[in-house]
This record gives C-alpha cells, structure tokens and sequence, in this order.
C-alpha cells in the first residue's frame, strides 16, 4: 500500500497504567481470517466479544482499528489505536496504522493539527523498530508530500531512503523512485525502478508498485512489462486480473477480456487498503465502456466508483467530461 497524505491528539492519557495482554491464538486466527476474507463487520462483532471480556487486550483493539479503517471509519480507527499504542507503546506496527489512520482524518478534516500526529506515529513506528521499511516509507511519503508547516522535508525524506536502501536494496530503489518522482524527475525514478525490477523481487508488490507508476503516467509498454512480470512472479496473486485488465483498457486492446478481468476482480477480491480498490476498477470500466461508445454504461460506472470513493479525482473529472460533452 502507499500513503498519501494529500489525502491530508496523541493517545488520551488513561490516568492508570494499562496492561497488554495478549489475545488467545485461536481468537486470533479467526479474526485474521476474517480479515483476510473482507469479512470485518464479522471481525468486528469477535473483536468485540473479546474487548468486552478484556479490555486491555492490546492486539484485540490493534484488529479493531484495522477493521475499522478498511471500513473508512477513521474516526473509530483512531480511538482503537490509540487504545493498541497506549497498551503496547513498544508496537512499531501499531504506532505505524495509528499513524495512517491519523493521515486520513486529517485529510478529511483538513486539520494541520492531526498531520502532526500523523509524523509523530510514524516517527514512533520507526523508533521501535528501525528496520520496519513500510513504516519508513510511510514517513518517507509524509515528508514529501506535507508543508513544511506540518514537518515536510525533502531532506527528511532522503534521509529515509538512504536508511532504506541499507536494509533492503529492491526497497531502496522503489524508495529513491518515490523520491524522484515526486520532485519531478521523471527520468531518474524510471532508472531506479527499472534498476529494482533487474533485481528480481520474488513478490508481486514491487513489480505492482511500478506498475501503478507507470499507469498513471500511461506509459503502456512498461506498464505491460511490469504486470507480466509480477505475473510470472506469483501467477496465483488476485491482484492480476485488475493489473491486466487495467493495462488493456489504457492499451486499447482486447476490451472484452479487459471487461471480464475487471469484473471478475470486483467480484472476487476484498476491498483491501493495500489493493487496488473496487472504486478504481470501476472507473476503468468506465473507460472501457466510453472507448466502446456506450456513454450510459461509462457514466453507470464512474458514479459507482465514485459512491464507492468520493475523493476519486479520476472517476470525478471522467463523469464531468462525459456530461458536459452530453450536454
């Protein structure tokens, strides 16, 4: 998953000191599972079943803030992390989800107050555990994209690539592209991922990484590169029926398998943070169905995508354009 804080207090203090439990193995796995499947209203109603027996129970409030973030409950997120954290203050993954649930209330609220917050947690995250890469690129993303009034720093940043690329290589590529991307220098990120993907990650998540980089950018040649090797990385990653209908539609070939890929996903998969969302494969219906001519289908689309995210700028500006061309 990547952050942006574009989508732009600390723990309540309890009075008592608080101790953390820890939730039985069994509990935890059905909650786990639970999750894994997109189930969290069910999630929930177990988590909740657990709290109420033990309302120390770090890792219990840890899931519920999880499930309530997948939720965009941000609101409920926050309360339940800060809950985890005070609990289980040496939780580097725990400071690190508090921190993004804090990024997104921000953004919503428009609160300069609450992207301080948003620091501090991933600063916490990577003070408990310095080799947690994703919560220092989730830093590394804030110091980029937020003012300097609220603590960006694009020193910051690098400082944090630099940090990344000790611990991990193929993160420090994709960390040094971030990092030049945003700066525009569109060059230098493309020679860092192509130099990350030479490497040969045995996951899917980086070459997915570059792959959201180079849709956006429409640069269909790598795109397809990217998506065929995540393929013959993990063929059984659910994640390939959007990245290959994704690809077709900005490709302009072969619109009916497109369509089904993209159906099949929305169909199949969970709505997921760290994956691409419903919303988003929904706006590529969209452009499928306006590529094809068929308006009121295209339109049908970009409104569901939109109902299922608001904030999707490209769902937005593509049901705007299609109506006022209507008109």
């Amino acid at each position: 998953m990547r952050l942006a804080l574009g989508r732009l207090a600390c723990c309540a203090a309890l009075g008592i000191l608080a101790v953390a439990v820890i939730t039985p193995a069994d509990d935890l796995t059905a909650v786990e599972q639970e999750f894994a499947a997109g189930d969290y209203g069910d999630a929930v109603n177990t988590l909740r079943a657990i709290v109420s027996q033990n309302a120390n129970d770090a890792p219990a409030h840890y899931w519920l803030g999880r499930c309530y973030y997948e939720e965009r409950d941000y609101n409920d997120a926050v309360t339940q992390l800060q809950q985890a954290t005070t609990l289980d203050a040496t939780s580097s993954v725990y400071h690190q989800w508090l921190g993004r649930a804090y990024g997104e209330k921000a953004d919503l609220e428009h609160s300069f107050l609450l992207a301080r917050q948003v620091k501090k947690e991933f600063e916490a995250a990577v003070q408990a555990d310095p080799s947690n890469i994703q919560a220092r690129r989730d830093l590394e993303d804030y110091l980029l994209e937020a003012p300097w009034i609220v603590g960006g720093s694009k020193d910051d940043a690098l400082a944090q690539v630099n940090e990344i690329t000790k611990l991990d290589p193929i993160q420090g590529h994709l960390a040094r592209a971030d990092y030049d991307a945003h700066l525009g220098k569109d060059d230098d990120a493309a020679t860092e991922y192509n130099q990350a993907l030479a490497m040969k990650p045995q996951t899917a998540d980086p070459y997915f990484e570059v792959a959201d980089y180079y849709a956006k950018k429409r640069n269909v040649t790598a795109l397809q590169q990217a998506v065929a090797q995540a393929d013959a990385a993990d063929p059984k990653d659910p994640r390939l029926t959007f990245y290959h209908g994704e690809a077709r539609v900005i490709s302009d070939t072969d619109l009916t398998l497109a369509e089904e890929e993209l159906k099949s996903y929305i169909a199949r998969s969970p709505q997921r943070s760290d994956w691409p969302s419903h919303s988003r494969a929904r706006y590529w219906l969209g452009a499928l169905y306006e590529k094809q001519g068929n308006r009121m289908a295209a339109s049908e689309q970009y409104r569901a995508a939109l109902q299922l995210d608001p904030q999707n700028k490209a769902a937005r500006q593509a049901l705007d354009s299609l109506e006022k061309s209507t008109r």
